[in-house]
């Protein structure tokens, strides 16, 4: 009988053995919020969807396969982060960086909408309504953005907005890294 009562005991001990787990990885350096990519290393899935702007148009997986490293950003117009991020991204492509965009799980109209009111930093937008690139992809939630090379094999994945923070510390050193490869 009295060991029903320890029961509880021994889950929350259990709790804060593994908070303190984790309080010490974090403390070393690891990002909680990193999610990890199966893909890194590989080249994008092949697909074959609509563009944004043409829905007679279609686009594959050669529109990030350029002879230029590029960013792939997923986005949506429900996405208040997506819209948080959205002036950076057209900062970066003002400086040349080049940007696919995957719209993801959106409304067309919608979508074309947000791009004529906010401007279109977009070299190509992939329409993925129903979400099978960001499934094949991986893609937890908008905004997600992955770094690809010349050959559309992908080298970082990061899961949140771009800001001027985490293109400078995080993103910016493998796109030049990956830009130096191509000259």
């Amino acid at each position: 009988m009295k060991k029903i009562f320890l029961l509880p005991l021994l889950i929350f001990v259990g709790l804060i053995i593994a908070f303190m787990v984790q309080l010490q990885r974090n403390s070393n350096g690891e990002d909680p919020k990193a999610l990890e990519s199966s893909l890194i290393g590989k080249t994008i899935p092949e697909f074959q969807l609509e563009s944004l702007y043409d829905e007679k148009q279609s686009v594959n997986a050669n529109v990030v396969k350029s002879g230029s490293p590029r960013l792939l950003n997923v986005w949506a117009t429900w996405c208040p982060t997506c819209f948080a991020e959205h002036q950076y991204l057209t900062e970066l492509a003002k400086q040349g960086i080049e940007i696919v965009g995957i719209d993801y799980k959106d409304e067309r109209s919608k979508a074309l909408k947000f791009l004529e009111n906010y401007g279109d930093p977009y070299k190509a937008v992939i329409y993925d309504p129903k979400g099978s690139l960001g499934l094949d992809l991986g893609v937890y939630g908008a905004p997600e953005t992955f770094i690809l090379d010349r050959q559309g094999k992908i080298h970082y994945r990061h899961a949140g907005d771009v800001n001027a923070r985490v293109w400078n510390e995080t993103l910016k050193p493998i796109y030049d890294k990956l830009k130096g490869n191509v000259q």
